[in-house]
């Protein structure tokens, strides 16, 4: 046991959170960074210039609190989302990792649990953790898929209060089918769960994927969680936010904290969105990208799942973390998501995608020519 573990449970932590590890993934400093899903284009000059200019603004208001009900950006929100929805329908917070935790103080808790179905998001069992949410894991195929009559199966077996659904899923990057969506919704009435349909990656889907948005009318206990860190490239300015009924909004308005989104966040948000349409035109590419790694990959022999995403996850590895090293010495850094035989790669420019596929081109072959 190392000393600051120790000094840790010394403390009077809650039994439920001893021997867990906070979320986090390599921070290396390498040329080539393709391992936590960001937007690799960065924010194009004219957005930043429209950024920089809108907080210049509100850095003249900042003796005074925010607006509390950000009213204006969950406008704007509604307006990008479309399908008839209103500000009433809209929240946000910093990240959608801090939606995600409000909708758990909100309906989790202690006697209450969040079904998840690993491989996923590995954040959902540790927001479960820190708001005392029991959390279980469903069962998912041998190549990682989910139909809906699994998935209601498993809601009517376990009695969930919460359900993530994540689509496209992290880290395979394989969309949901909206059946799953409704059967898991259905399967909910009679424990009345709330089903989260985490759509962080959306933008990045096949043209005529459709969202989980459709289904709202209807539907209280539906939620729809979305990103302004993937698309909008402001994955450092911590915007994420969520469609719902009226009536959800509402529950969330009594768990969050006093002013949580700052003036500066709301600002740059806001320049953001005025600014989509070129924005959305790096999406076009970085999906661009995406296919080619996925050709590139089948070319190597290899096997990458079917991509919704900004990432490729990819299997048929016989030495994943040697592989990943190989890559990281390269200076080039994916990610080891921990699942044998498979790596997970960042969809980045046209130079860093050349750059990856090139060097596990070498790699491999390194690896080919080495003695049984």
């Amino acid at each position: 046991m190392t000393e600051k573990l120790e000094r840790l449970n010394r403390l009077p932590l809650r039994s439920n959170l001893r021997g867990l590890s906070p979320y986090g993934a390599p921070q290396l400093d390498v040329p080539i960074l393709l391992n936590v899903n960001e937007n690799t284009h960065g924010v194009p000059a004219d957005v930043q210039a429209a950024i920089a200019e809108a907080v210049t603004a509100a850095a003249s208001g900042l003796n005074r609190y925010p607006d509390r009900e950000f009213t204006e950006l969950r406008t704007e929100l509604a307006a990008y989302l479309g399908h008839g929805l209103t500000p009433d329908h809209i929240w946000a917070a910093n990240g959608s990792n801090e939606v995600l935790q409000q909708i758990l103080q909100a309906f989790g808790g202690p006697g209450r649990s969040a079904l998840g179905f690993p491989p996923t998001y590995s954040m959902y069992p540790l927001l479960a953790s820190g708001t005392d949410t029991a959390y279980l894991k469903g069962q998912r195929t041998d190549d990682y898929g989910l139909s809906a009559q699994s998935a209601a199966r498993q809601v009517r077996e376990l009695k969930p209060n919460i359900v993530f659904l994540c689509s496209p899923n992290n880290p395979t990057g394989t969309g949901l089918g909206l059946d799953v969506v409704e059967a898991v919704y259905e399967a909910g009435e009679a424990n009345q769960a709330i089903v989260i349909v985490d759509e962080a990656y959306h933008e990045f889907a096949h043209d005529g994927t459709p969202s989980a948005l459709t289904l709202l009318p209807g539907r209280e206990r539906l939620i729809v969680s979305r990103t302004m860190s993937k698309a909008f490239a402001l994955a450092g300015a911590r915007l994420g936010y969520m469609a719902a009924a009226p009536e959800v909004t509402d529950a969330l308005r009594l768990v969050r904290l006093p002013y949580h989104l700052s003036a500066v966040t709301q600002a740059t948000a806001l320049a953001a969105l005025a600014h989509r349409e070129a924005l959305m035109a790096d999406v076009e590419d970085i999906k661009r990208q995406r296919d080619r790694i996925v050709e590139g990959l089948l070319k190597l022999g290899l096997k990458p799942a079917a991509s919704d995403s900004n990432y490729v996850f990819f299997g048929g590895l016989d030495n994943p973390h040697e592989v990943w090293q190989g890559l990281l010495d390269a200076g080039v850094l994916i990610r080891d998501v921990g699942i044998p035989g498979h790596l997970r790669v960042t969809a980045g420019t046209e130079s860093e995608t050349t750059a990856f596929l090139a060097s596990l081109e070498s790699i491999l072959a390194g690896a080919a020519r080495l003695p049984a």
